[in-house]
């Protein structure tokens, strides 16, 4: 993974990604995708499911099909001054991506043979709406539960391009599979988060540094269950990372809580801060330092539930 050294001046762009999560008997696992080669964004790394808001998940007939209303939807981001339409639009964006990336499709009622019949939809093509509206489905956004929101520092770590991307918990739906779809990835793989940290490590995956803090976060957990009930209790995290060069000349983007952040407090357990060093981001105190708890119990997850 290449370092990226330029600024970008141009807005985030609105997005939102879904972790999709299941119990096994090895332990909780989450779904990622392999970026194909040639994508813009993030190349060849492994990402949960996710992409851009487009202009059609701001449209009032594709909200028609929402099961809670606009100003529901902001109520759960818990985000001061968040217009209701737009809280819809990102919960339409998360669904409908996930849908298209990797086939898992989070609506009332939604089965097997649904999901391959808004797929072929789709590819007609139809606007997501109006597939969804010609199978009488409902979208089903009481399934995700906002967990984190991700802005892109003004000098990327990785890409040329920046998104505020607002991450969405979700518990795999009984009966369906994920698979990614050959066109933007190029693979699927379920693992559990220590193990793809390892992997990472290993050099098998390559990893931003969101899904690595991300990973390190849920590593904490044992269970769907205890995921949720935490997205439940906790505000979502607000995360800007602050990236600077230290005396030696290496790259540290840093996070609430460290010293270096304009943030003191943290919003969640693992290091403050990533160094690009060895081609990868790497905590100080190397690879056991991601799954450090918060000091003094801040933003610790709960083990027992």
């Amino acid at each position: 993974m290449e370092l990226n050294l330029d600024a970008v001046n141009t807005p985030a762009r609105a997005a939102a990604s879904v972790i999709v999560l299941r119990d096994t008997a090895g332990g909780m696992q989450t779904f990622l995708l392999k970026r194909h080669g040639a994508s813009s964004v993030l190349a060849g790394a492994h990402v949960f499911p996710g992409g851009k808001v487009d202009p059609q998940d701001d449209d009032s007939g594709t909200h028609a099909l929402l099961d809670q209303s606009p100003s529901a939807l902001a109520s759960r981001l818990n985000e001061p001054g968040l217009a209701p339409m737009t809280a819809a639009g990102l919960f339409v964006a998360a669904i409908r991506e996930v849908f298209e990336e990797c086939g898992v499709l989070f609506a009332h009622g939604g089965r097997t043979e649904h999901a391959q019949a808004l797929a072929g939809k789709l590819l007609e093509p139809h606007p997501f709406g109006q597939a969804l509206s010609s199978l009488s489905l409902r979208l089903d956004t009481t399934s995700l539960q906002p967990w984190s929101r991700w802005i892109t520092p003004r000098v990327p770590s990785v890409m040329n391009q920046r998104f505020d991307t607002r991450f969405f918990i979700a518990a795999m739906p009984d009966g369906q599979h994920a698979c990614h779809d050959d066109v933007e990835t190029t693979d699927g793989i379920w693992l559990r988060p220590r193990d793809a940290l390892q992997h990472y490590w290993d050099g098998a995956i390559a990893l931003a540094p969101p899904q690595i803090m991300t990973l390190a976060h849920l590593s904490h957990y044992r269970s769907v269950g205890q995921v949720m009930a935490a997205s439940v209790r906790q505000r979502p995290a607000h995360i800007a990372p602050e990236p600077f060069e230290d005396e030696s000349g290496i790259r540290v983007t840093c996070y609430p809580g460290d010293p270096q952040h304009s943030v003191p407090e943290r919003c969640m357990p693992g290091p403050t801060r990533l160094l690009f060093r060895n081609r990868r981001f790497e905590p100080p105190g190397g690879f056991d330092a991601l799954f450090l708890p918060a000091p003094d119990g801040q933003c610790q997850p709960t083990q027992t539930e």
